[in-house]
């Protein structure tokens, strides 16, 4: 409906309309399996391109969702990038170790794989959850911490009843956030193979502009597997035994875990800065006004 009363306003006030698509949420709808009746989804997907191809400029936040706007019928020339930045002023890497550790009491030689973010259906997070299982007696000195609120929540703790290598934080106040992505050795980014390239994971600048490498499960060729590699290792989705491998190849190996953080880091300072993101948005949009 905000997209629908927006459209109106600018055509009646003779104004400019610029939609930003941050995910597709009609196409995950469906392809996850939420919405299955084929009428509806006619319906939907054709209201979806309806509205869509009737803005003066549409933008996304990635490579592949920029792809995705040209097949719902928008114009190339309507089509920007506006992808989500990361504020690498205050998200950088700690040259100390994090607060949190004492906080977590997690002794100087363990390692610590962390998820943060929102804990709902579509980031298969049960993934880690197996693989938290299958490494609690061959690698003790690894602690899976998963931080966040959501719907599954409940689920993957009921889960994890027993587990001693995974450590529950609930969300954390935004002046943390540098401290809670500086206690992880690396990052986790799992993702269901069905959302594929219909989002593109926004947690996933911060990441990388912590200076720390990102495990992410995800196909080839989409953008997130784009992204990640260079910065850390990808996995197929849903595949918990390469999973495995890839959590213990960063576990045991520092260096590597280093090169990977230091790419993350220059990936962020190079393409995810925010001035230099909004510079370009306001390029596009003074081109627009024209």
């Amino acid at each position: 409906m905000g997209v629908t009363a927006a459209l109106l306003t600018a055509r009646l006030s003779g104004a400019k309309a610029w939609l930003h698509v941050q995910d597709f949420e009609v196409n995950m709808a469906f392809e996850m399996g939420f919405l299955r009746w084929d009428w509806l989804r006619r319906l939907a997907f054709g209201f979806d391109r309806f509205l869509m191809r009737r803005f003066d400029q549409v933008s996304t936040i990635s490579v592949s969702m920029r792809g995705q706007l040209l097949q719902k019928g928008v114009l190339p020339e309507r089509v920007c990038d506006f992808p989500n930045w990361a504020n690498v002023a205050e998200i950088f890497p700690l040259s100390w170790p994090s607060e949190l550790h004492k906080t977590l009491s997690i002794s100087e030689g363990e390692v610590v794989a962390l998820y943060s973010g929102n804990m709902g259906k579509k980031q298969g997070l049960e993934l880690l959850i197996e693989a938290a299982q299958r490494m609690a007696v061959s690698m003790p000195a690894l602690r899976f911490v998963l931080c966040g609120e959501g719907a599954a929540k409940a689920h993957l703790q009921r889960m994890a009843i027993g587990l001693n290598n995974i450590l529950w934080l609930p969300l954390q106040p935004l002046d943390q956030m540098n401290e809670l992505l500086n206690l992880a050795d690396f990052h986790l980014l799992p993702q269901r193979a069905d959302a594929a390239d219909l989002v593109m994971p926004s947690k996933l600048t911060n990441m990388l502009a912590s200076g720390r490498p990102v495990i992410a499960t995800a196909l080839e060729d989409t953008e997130v597997s784009r992204v990640v590699l260079g910065c850390g290792l990808v996995t197929p989705p849903g595949d918990v035994d390469a999973l495995v491998t890839a959590i213990q190849q960063l576990a045991e190996d520092g260096e590597l875990r280093a090169s990977f953080g230091q790419a993350a880091r220059a990936y962020a300072l190079q393409n995810l800065a925010k001035d230099a993101i909004l510079r370009r948005f306001k390029a596009d949009l003074e081109q627009l006004c024209r």
